[in-house]
Formats: C-alpha cells, structure tokens, sequence
C-alpha cells in the first residue's frame, strides 16, 4: 500500500536518523564458552585460596565440640590476649585517623615543598617488611641504643611492653586512612571550602560541616581497614612484644605459641575470632556500598 505524501517525511527521517546512529558493539568478543571458562577458573581461585582454607579453619576450631571451642576462648593466656589485641586497636586506629585525616588534609588542599616526598612516606610500610618495621624500634629504644638505657633509668619501658607493640602497630598501618582520603580529598578539591569561609565560617567550622561529610565515607572505610590490619598484625609485634605469655602476646603471636605446642582446637578458636573480624569488615563495607552506594558515587564525584 502507497505511504500518504504527510508520512513519508516521517519515515525517511526516521530511517536518517537510524543510520546515523553508531551501532553498539560489545566490549568483549569472546563467546559464552569463553565466559564460562573465565568465571569458572575465577570462582575456582577463590574457594581454593579463599574459601576452603576459612571453612577449614572453623571445622577444626569446633572439631571437638562446642564445649571445647568457649573452652579455649575461657583460658586467661587467651583472654589477655583478646585484651591486649583489643586495647593496641584501641590507641592504634584512632591515631591513624587523627594522622590519615590531617596528612591527607595537607596534601590535597595545601602545595608546599616536600609534598611527593610525603607522600611516598606515606606509602613506606607498604614496601617495607613488617619485621624490619619491628627491627627500627629495636635499634631505637634496645638496651644498645642512646634513648633505651635513659627510659629504663626513668621507669619507661617500650620494648617488650605494651608502648612498643602500639608504636609497631601505628607504623605499619598508618598508610590506610591517609590513601583512602588523599585521592578522594583531591577529586573533591577546595571549592566547598573556599565557599564556607567566604560566607564567615572559620578554618574549623569549615573541617566540621563541610570537609568531614564530604570523606565520612572514605574515613569509614579506611577505619574499617586500618582496624582489620592493627588486629590481625603479625611482624612487627613479633619483634617488639617479648613473647611474653599473658602479658604481651596478642591474638596472632598467641595462635603461633598454641599451634607450635600443637594445641590446635586452641590456635584454630582463637582464628575464627581473627577470621570473623575479616568477614564482618567485608560485610560492612559491602553493606555500606548497598545501602548508600549513591551517596558514596555521590562524595567521590563532588
């Protein structure tokens, strides 16, 4: 059937404009076997590596029973070492906060001198083994240094103490709150601030109402890891703490002193309680991402 004179405009502009469209082409090419292939071996790494070591760990912590698993958790040595952990985490992660807030701060509102070199500073326990971190406050307050014999003459102990645990502690997890703001700090730029102050806010008011809601969300996530980290540090504890059993063990030097006397229902309860707090920082975080995933797009876009 002939198209009316008043349509055919119409269609032959619909038609224009269909052309002129680009056409979609996918990212990828690969085809479904390919895909399948990929997500196969992917879901494969993490149950190997991931998955099955953590259910591991759990079957053997309650091998013997439930009664034995509380047990375990109930001995002091092992209480004084959920305490200690606790309490290092305690003093560790909020001076993190207070250092990642005020070198990021610095670094993505301020140019100065010296500011990469601060910046790669920053990133040094990273690169550096936690061990050698230990090491640097051996040779600073040991027995043979300048500043170990004069804090003994005074009553001050660091070494072997709970002091050089937390300074062990603070080195190697410093680096998380600062590099979770530092890059979202410098998207977001000055211009909020700049805006407070003009309209009357002082320096502080300007910190309190419109740079910390601006990273809450970034400072969440970092807290949340630097915590993760000061809880389940190893290393540099190792070398500072002593071993000293009850008084200077945390959870993880505790776990290696039970499963070297192959005490393993203990070492392994006192793993899940490790284990659990890694799971419960992903489940945070990804509770967070879903339920103000908008917002967090949202600060890291302003």
């Amino acid at each position: 059937m002939a198209l009316d004179a008043a349509e055919r405009p119409v269609t032959l502009g619909a038609m224009e404009e269909r052309q002129s469209r680009p056409s979609f082409r996918r990212p990828t090419t690969e085809g479904p076997v390919a895909k399948t292939i990929l997500i196969a071996l992917a879901l494969g790494f993490l149950a190997l590596f991931l998955v099955l070591p953590l259910v591991a760990v759990f079957i053997e912590a309650f091998r013997k029973g439930v009664g034995e698993f509380w047990g375990a958790l109930g001995e002091p040595d092992t209480v004084a070492a959920i305490r200690l952990t606790l309490t290092v985490a305690a003093i560790a992660v909020p001076l993190n906060v207070v250092f990642g807030i005020t070198a990021a701060w610095a670094i993505a509102k301020f140019e100065f001198k010296g500011k990469a070199f601060l910046t790669t500073l920053i990133d040094l326990p990273f690169s550096v083994s936690p061990v050698i971190s230990g090491l640097v406050y051996v040779l600073l307050f040991g027995a043979g240094s300048f500043l170990g014999p004069w804090l003994k003459s005074h009553g001050i102990e660091i070494l072997f103490a709970v002091p050089g645990i937390v300074l062990a502690t603070v080195f190697v997890t410093f680096p998380f709150v600062a590099r979770e703001l530092i890059p979202l700090m410098q998207d977001q730029g000055t211009g909020d601030e700049e805006a407070a102050i003009s309209l009357g806010a002082s320096g502080w008011q300007a910190f309190w109402y419109v740079t910390l809601p601006n990273i809450k969300w970034g400072l969440l996530y970092g807290v949340l890891l630097c915590n993760a980290r000061a809880m389940g540090e190893f290393g540099a504890v190792s070398v500072v703490s002593g071993h000293i059993r009850g008084l200077t063990n945390t959870m993880p030097l505790h776990i290696e002193i039970l499963y070297n006397e192959y005490n393993f229902v203990a070492a392994f309860a006192v793993s899940t309680l490790l284990a659990g707090l890694a799971l419960v920082t992903l489940v945070l975080k990804s509770f967070l991402e879903y339920r103000y995933g908008d917002e967090i797009a949202a600060a890291k876009k302003h």
